[in-house]
């Protein structure tokens, strides 16, 4: 009977982390950091409205998921003739909170500080992360975002879908829902990709991201 409990529980783990992955969004285009780019003699600078800025997470485990959001901390966009064509935003890596948990509830604040501790982000050693924009290019009919992504000490670059409308000096920048593999980022705690005796007990390399910026003419 033990057996066949066992067994029940493994699959239902099994089927949870399947249902997961399909329902998990398209991970972006990952390689080496590149070049940044600056901002050209007749851009227009944009400055992000922290307020209303700010960055989505989920993360994915065999029994289920957790989410939250990220603050941006502050942020610049160049723009020429209403296109954006360089900037950077950094990440309040501080203000990371937890949605999914309420907020009275012990395990939230567990969650958070796990979170922040060396485990994972480190915070303490390094507060901010950064995004600096490499290029945009459009693609399927799909405006493509590539920038260099700074977590802990590692820096690769990511390539997402993005929605960019600018309006009476009044720019709102929307990413797609995407991941990353934060194995890539040395974010190691609970990762497959760093140890092989974790059994179930082990969290998914993918981190779900969407980015909202919303910024004004300076």
């Amino acid at each position: 009977m033990k057996k066949r409990i066992a067994t029940i529980f493994t699959i239902a783990a099994l089927v949870i982390s399947a249902n997961g992955c399909k329902d998990k969004a398209k991970e972006a285009n990952t390689k080496e950091a590149e070049t940044v780019a600056t901002a050209e003699a007749s851009s227009e600078k944009y400055t992000a409205n922290i307020a209303e800025s700010t960055i989505e997470w989920k993360g994915f485990k065999p029994t289920g998921t957790h989410n939250g959001t990220i603050n941006i901390e502050n942020g610049v966009f160049n723009v020429t003739d209403g296109k954006i064509n360089s900037g950077t935003f950094l990440i309040d890596m501080k203000s990371i909170k937890v949605a999914d948990i309420p907020k009275e509830d012990e395990y939230n604040g567990k969650l958070t500080g796990h979170l922040k501790s060396a485990d994972f982000f480190d915070v303490e050693k390094h507060p901010s992360s950064a995004f600096e924009i490499t290029g945009i290019s459009e693609v399927d009919g799909k405006t493509m975002l590539s920038g260099n992504l700074t977590l802990k000490d590692a820096k690769n670059n990511v390539t997402f879908p993005v929605t960019v409308s600018n309006t009476d000096g009044a720019l709102i920048l929307t990413s797609e829902t995407f991941t990353i593999d934060r194995s890539k980022w040395n974010v190691k705690y609970g990762s497959k990709s760093f140890f092989d005796d974790l059994g179930d007990k082990f969290i998914n390399d993918d981190i779900e991201l969407k980015i909202t910026v919303k910024a004004t003419k300076s």
